[in-house]
């Protein structure tokens, strides 16, 4: 191992000194004696051990040591790099927030209008609706996007992209399960869904299914049953409602129901029963999903206001004050506004023979004009006590060609069976849903992250 420098420097004294003083002088006659080993000896040992010392305590030479020894490098700080904030808030719109209430705080109120104008052929900024969830996501506050949920089934996202903004509708992304619901009717529709585990929406849905053939108010039976195979769907792990209802089977009064949803080539889904008619009927048995009959069809009855006997051709479903009443049949408004005995009401023409009026609502459904045409299961009003009327209800009246008709004794024709090309492939695929409702086949379990869109697409 080589020797530092300065190390050297040592050991090159050293070994001068010891030749100085262990050469007898020159200028001396007298003879001298002669110097053995023993003094010479320590002085070796001294020289090893400083040299071993030196090479302990000095570490080794070189490179190294040259970089340990050198000037002290004193390097600029340098300087840090902000780390960007990211922040999302999550609400639901309050009672008179807009737009500018929302996003002052990120445009100006020129920007604010620009968006607007943008908007409109997307989804009109005015229209979004109090107790709709939003959120507002941004970086080190600046705006990034803006989502809002138009329905269950599309979101509203303003997003920045570079110095523009996009605008744009997308379809909510779902996992969907899909699941057989089984229930027993105790006293209503809605008890025997909830003691099933589910939410009244899956009792609408299957109100919505039977409709033409169950009168939900009249024809319920302590005993029923039904049984559904639903597809559930989850975001972020939690329950987020319900898709489509793929099967449904409802016995009612010992007599059993079944309806499978299938797209009929080009055809919207729709519902069949297992030999492929159409569940769907040319009027629906009542305009409420769910009431009592406070007064039904007779043409002998005391008014509880007038205090006379008069003719009641129609049907009095008393229902809360709001409930959404839905037209029966596919028609066109032919009168609507109001009168003190009527109070707020609709009068609708069906194909030209039949016609449908409904009295006393609260309000009417956006958007009712005369002439406007409106389709089954549509909503055009909700339930008030308007007119000549003690309490909220609908007054429900129909007509074939100009004659009053109890309307729960008329037989719609059904809408049209699935075609004779698609036949052998409807009842393949009602085979397997048949099974899986009875139990006899094990339910697919799909955990699929599926567009919401998707829950419209064909089911074969």
């Amino acid at each position: 191992m080589p020797l530092s420098r300065g190390l050297y420097s040592v050991y090159y004294a050293m070994i001068k000194k010891i030749r100085f003083d262990y050469q007898p002088p020159r200028t001396s006659r007298r003879p001298q004696p002669r110097r053995g080993t023993g003094r010479f000896f320590p002085a070796v040992i001294i020289l090893v051990a400083l040299t071993v010392g030196g090479l302990v305590f000095l570490g080794p030479s070189g490179p190294e040591l040259q970089a340990r020894t050198g000037p002290l490098e004193i390097r600029a700080p340098q300087p840090k790099i902000p780390i960007p904030v990211p922040n999302r808030i999550e609400a639901v719109i309050s009672p008179g927030e807009t737009i500018s209430s929302l996003l002052g705080g990120y445009f100006t109120p020129q920007e604010i209008h620009n968006l607007g104008q943008q908007s409109k052929s997307v989804f009109p900024l005015t229209r979004i609706g109090a107790g709709q969830p939003y959120q507002i996501f941004t970086t080190d506050d600046k705006f990034d996007r803006f989502i809002y949920e138009i329905d269950q089934e599309e979101q509203l996202v303003i997003r920045r992209d570079g110095e523009q903004i996009q605008v744009e509708r997308v379809p909510i992304e779902y996992e969907v399960e899909t699941q057989v619901v089984r229930g027993l009717v105790e006293s209503s529709l809605f008890e025997a869904v909830s003691k099933a585990g589910e939410t009244s929406e899956l009792a609408t849905a299957l109100a919505d299914i039977f409709a033409w053939d169950i009168d939900f108010v009249r024809d319920l039976r302590t005993g029923d049953t039904f049984s559904a195979l639903v597809e559930k769907r989850f975001r972020e792990g939690q329950p987020a409602g319900y898709g489509r209802v793929l099967a449904a089977e409802f016995r009612n009064k010992g007599e059993l129901f079944r309806s499978f949803a299938y797209a009929d080539g080009e055809r919207v889904v729709s519902y069949y029963d297992e030999s492929g008619r159409n569940v769907r009927k040319a009027f629906l048995k009542a305009p409420l999903s769910f009431s009592r009959i406070s007064s039904g069809f007779t043409m002998k009855r005391f008014h509880p206001i007038t205090k006379t006997w008069k003719a009641h051709p129609a049907i009095d479903y008393a229902a809360p004050s709001g409930t959404p009443i839905k037209t029966v049949g596919d028609g066109t408004i032919t009168r609507i506004g109001y009168t003190k005995g009527n109070g707020n009401f609709i009068e609708m023409r069906h194909n030209g023979r039949y016609k449908t009026i409904y009295l006393h609502m609260s309000k009417f459904a956006s958007g009712m004009k005369k002439g406007k045409r409106v389709s089954q299961g549509q909503v055009i009003g909700y339930v008030g006590s308007t007119g000549l009327a003690t309490g909220p209800h609908l007054c429900f009246r129909m007509y074939h060609n100009g004659s009053p008709v109890n309307p729960n004794k008329v037989k719609a024709p059904a809408a049209k069976p699935v075609t004779e090309v698609n036949i052998a492939d409807f009842k393949r695929h009602t085979r397997s849903l048949v099974a899986q409702l009875e139990g006899r086949e094990e339910v697919r379990m799909a955990a699929l992250k599926t567009p919401a869109a998707s829950a419209h697409s064909s089911s074969n």
